[in-house]
């Protein structure tokens, strides 16, 4: 392999770039996970998190990735068979829902186009006709990180709310959570699934769930058999900042790190940022001309964004040109969308120049694989990048995608 100057440009939406104060953080010797020290920084960790999460209930840690905290959520609060409501968004609601079918509920898959997201009145309406609450469980994607799809949060509780029905409310939020403004509390999620290497800007290996009342409460009840994921040890043992197993010292140590700076630029300030970014993104792309997957501007992702290939030109073979020539990753199309379209993301660790950089490379990537387009995409992007701050005052005009 030949000598490449420079860095890396991983653009992907996830795994993000690793700051270098966190890379600082995890790189550190490892320390006691039963000493005073370490339940000191694990107990200022969980009160950072709820901070981050925007909640007043609990946030457990895993030791896994966000598959992990998807099992956590459902095998914690549901019992064998029973009916759960989810949502054909993208490849990770179809990958949670293969799960809970692998788990024994009975997951009822609404199916959808992959180019929008839940629709509230579907759910209003298929709740509604559950007059027997027998659905224990609501399933959603927040932010499908396979589309550049975001689905509207607070509008799908109202749907609840308004069918009258008990079901809980999960929400995964893996490529939105520090990212895209999520606001469990006030939008009465029950459990949020979330993982670390995304908005949260660590490597991959710490998941997450908020858990709320009504979840606890069922967890009471729940028969689906569990042990690694069981909150109920997790809770005790957090309770003076320690762990019922060996927790992942050296990325706590990362968390840490990154939860400070998340809150010394402030929630408001990263929602803006990644708003301003986004829309960014999306004026290149149709400042070349090309398609957004995401059907309904309503809906568009702040974290990254789906870009679809004119028909007969092979978007895995713009992401390899791109990263022959440019040293630069882009997200492949998952599953049905394979081949079909490459992905931004534009999370995280990340400012102005960085998703500029990005964006060039994408365009002179688009002009190498012989893709129709036109110039002038990155101009775009920098025309609203110069026209626009990136402080919070920015956010209703960058289009606050935050899906109340």
């Amino acid at each position: 392999m030949s000598f490449r100057s420079g860095r890396h440009f991983l653009q992907i939406p996830g795994p993000t770039n690793v700051p270098d104060r966190v890379l600082r953080a995890i790189d550190r010797a490892t320390i006691d996970h039963r000493g005073p020290d370490f339940g000191q920084m694990s107990l200022e960790i969980l009160e950072n998190l709820k901070r981050v999460f925007q909640t007043k209930h609990p946030v457990i840690v895993f030791p896994a990735s966000g598959t992990g905290a998807w099992e956590a959520a459902l095998v914690n609060t549901l019992s064998p068979g029973d009916p759960v409501l989810m949502f054909e968004t993208g490849h990770f609601a179809t990958l949670w829902q293969k799960m809970a079918a692998k788990l024994g509920l009975a997951a009822e898959f609404v199916p959808g186009d992959w180019r929008h997201g839940v629709d509230p009145a579907q759910v209003e309406a298929r709740l509604a006709e559950d007059r027997e609450h027998r659905i224990k469980a609501v399933c959603v994607v927040h932010n499908e990180t396979s589309t550049g799809v975001t689905s509207r949060i607070g509008a799908i509780r109202r749907a609840i709310d308004n069918a009258r029905h008990p079901a809980l409310f999960m929400v995964d939020t893996i490529s939105s959570l520090a990212s895209i403004d999520y606001r469990p509390d006030d939008w009465g999620v029950d459990v949020t699934v979330a993982g670390s290497q995304k908005g949260l800007m660590l490597p991959p290996g710490l998941s997450f769930n908020h858990v709320g009342p009504k979840a606890l409460a069922a967890a009471k009840l729940a028969r689906l058999p569990k042990s690694y994921w069981g909150w109920d040890e997790m809770l005790s043992a957090n309770k003076s900042g320690f762990y019922p197993y060996t927790p992942a010292t050296n990325l706590l140590y990362g968390l840490h790190e990154a939860l400070k700076m998340l809150l010394e630029e402030g929630l408001a300030e990263v929602f803006a940022r990644h708003a301003r970014h986004g829309e960014a993104a999306r004026r290149a792309v149709r400042g070349w001309g090309l398609e957004i997957l995401c059907a309904d501007p309503e809906e568009y992702s702040n974290t990254l964004t789906a870009v679809m290939t004119p028909a007969g030109h092979d978007a895995d073979r713009v992401r390899e040109v791109i990263l022959e020539r440019f040293d630069m990753s882009l997200g492949t199309g998952l599953g049905k969308l394979a081949k079909k379209v490459f992905r931004i993301g534009h999370m995280g660790d990340f400012n102005d120049l960085a998703l500029l950089g990005t964006l060039a490379g994408v365009e002179m990537g688009l002009e190498i694989a012989g893709v129709p387009h036109r110039q002038g995409g990155v101009r775009a992007a920098m025309d609203y990048l110069g026209q626009t701050s990136g402080t919070a005052a920015t956010l209703a005009a960058a289009g606050r995608r935050s899906a109340a």
